[in-house]
């Protein structure tokens, strides 16, 4: 017959095209044993479809998520946080990493993940996860951020503008600040950098062709930033031949040369974080600052309501004993428990330095394993790290007062070194070990302040400034999944 299909192995198949139904009617139903109505499949909203992206972590391990098209970066740092049991302190963050042209970003809160997958080209790029001190410290020390050399208004009414102020202006759309100071430039196609003075407004980047003058006939137009992402260049000097290492850049979607960059550099670590924040502020205004206020707001609501996380039953049946005397008893008062706790555990770490080793034999101090094990189990110290590495890790996870670790020292073998970042540069401070009576201390000060272990030096210098530029604060961790 014409229009239908053979038979096949006893039965009809059904006809492909939609005019089928119309034949069958016209034909009578002693056509059915040779053709069904066809059921098309029920089609999916793009906006829940789901896409599967790969995230890495520190140590380059990665995890598989399948999410849908419509989900944040916000919402991905969530997501791995509850996978991984982190705690959730606001510092989770998701970057994109271009490692063909050595770039590297912070993707904000707000972005859509997959249309920042949908821009990669053919080659290798990632998404990274881990902490961001930085992210959002403007918002807390403008001063810091936005020095006054760096800084000025269109008119002189605004002289006597405060930081709190300036920040402001910079979220609004009505008023323009500028930013303006001494960079390195390299635009397309071009091999050699030159030093000029730029000018950031909303409409873009500027650049002057005399001197500091920011007269319109002097001003250049260099980049647009609305429309551009800014990047910062993992290796300024080795890929792209910078004059400093603190590179910085505007990428267009689907630029996947390293000619097709507008390429910046600075004199220092201030002002290249200047200039990339203001950047920032300008191109999402206060969509930036509802990221930065939106997990704060959450935690306010919650101590509002009085949502304290409830303890078992178990747990509200312990209490604290004790057991020194020739009986037990219970200690009732808060106060004395807390101190007994903090005794024993300083006398369980004394102890730990004398304890019998396999052979039967008092352990060495300098060689006691189960002393190293105390802190080597700790998130902030890593075992045989250089100098280079502590710099990039804790300038990966944001140049915030009190960022630290403590690693070993390749000079001494028998020390440790302080790493940590104070006015945005990284401080390194020798950790000494020294003998008193047999007992090994701990000290930054040539023994005036003096320690039984590391993490006691630690806990220390988070209470207390001492002889550091500032307290200990953020912990450097290397995380993985």
């Amino acid at each position: 017959m014409r229009g239908l299909v053979p038979r096949t192995q006893g039965y009809c198949q059904p006809l492909l095209t939609r005019s089928l139904d119309g034949f069958i009617n016209h034909r009578g139903a002693d056509m059915s044993c040779y053709a069904r109505r066809v059921t098309l499949p029920a089609i999916t909203p793009l906006v829940l479809q789901k896409r599967v992206i790969k995230v890495y972590s520190e140590d380059h391990t990665s995890r598989a998520l399948e999410v849908p098209n419509d989900i944040s970066a916000r919402d991905v740092c969530q997501l791995l946080i509850l996978k991984n049991h982190y705690i959730d302190d606001s510092n989770w963050t998701l970057f994109e990493h271009l490692p063909h042209i050595g770039l590297e970003r912070t993707i904000e809160d707000h972005e859509m993940v997959i249309e920042v997958q949908s821009s990669w080209g053919m080659e290798e790029s990632r998404f990274y996860f881990r902490k961001n001190y930085a992210k959002y410290e403007f918002f807390k020390r403008p001063l810091t951020y936005f020095p006054n050399e760096m800084v000025s208004f269109p008119n002189e009414a605004h002289e006597s503008v405060t930081h709190t102020e300036t920040l402001k202006m910079l979220l609004s759309s009505s008023t323009y600040p500028e930013i303006h100071g001494y960079l390195h430039g390299k635009d397309n196609g071009k091999k050699s950098w030159k030093k000029m003075y730029f000018y950031l407004r909303r409409s873009g980047l500027y650049f002057s062709t005399k001197g500091t003058s920011k007269e319109p006939r002097y001003l250049q137009f260099f980049s647009e930033f609305n429309n551009a992402g800014v990047y910062l260049l993992v290796s300024a000097k080795q890929m792209h031949g910078a004059p400093t290492q603190y590179g910085f850049c505007f990428k267009r979607d689907k630029a996947e040369e390293a000619k097709d960059l507008k390429l910046l550099c600075a004199d220092d670590e201030e002002s290249r974080t200047c200039w990339v924040t203001a950047i920032r502020v300008f191109k999402y205004g206060m969509q930036l600052y509802q990221n930065y206020a939106r997990p704060r707001q959450a935690k306010s609501e919650l101590h509002s309501q009085n949502m304290s996380p409830t303890r078992s039953i178990s747990e509200n049946s312990l209490v604290a004993m004790d057991f020194s005397g020739s009986s037990s008893r219970v200690i009732d008062n808060p106060t004395e428990a807390l101190s007994v706790a903090v005794q024993e555990g300083l006398m369980w770490r004394r102890k730990s330095c004398t304890r019998l080793n396999a052979h039967g034999t008092p352990c060495v101090p300098h060689i006691s394993t189960t002393n190293i094990a105390i802190h080597i189990s700790q998130p902030w110290f890593h075992h045989k790290m250089s100098r280079e590495e502590s710099q990039r890790m804790i300038s990966k996870q944001g140049l915030v007062d009190g960022v630290f670790l403590v690693r070993d020292s390749q000079s001494n073998p028998q020390h440790y070194v302080l790493s940590m970042c104070h006015g945005q540069k990284i401080k390194h401070f020798q950790i000494a070990m020294l003998e008193d009576d047999g007992d090994r201390i701990y000290t930054l000060d040539d023994g005036h302040t003096r320690f039984i272990d590391l993490i006691q030096l630690v806990e220390f210098y988070q209470l207390n400034q001492g002889v550091l530029p500032c307290r200990l604060k953020h912990g450097c961790a290397r995380m993985t999944f």
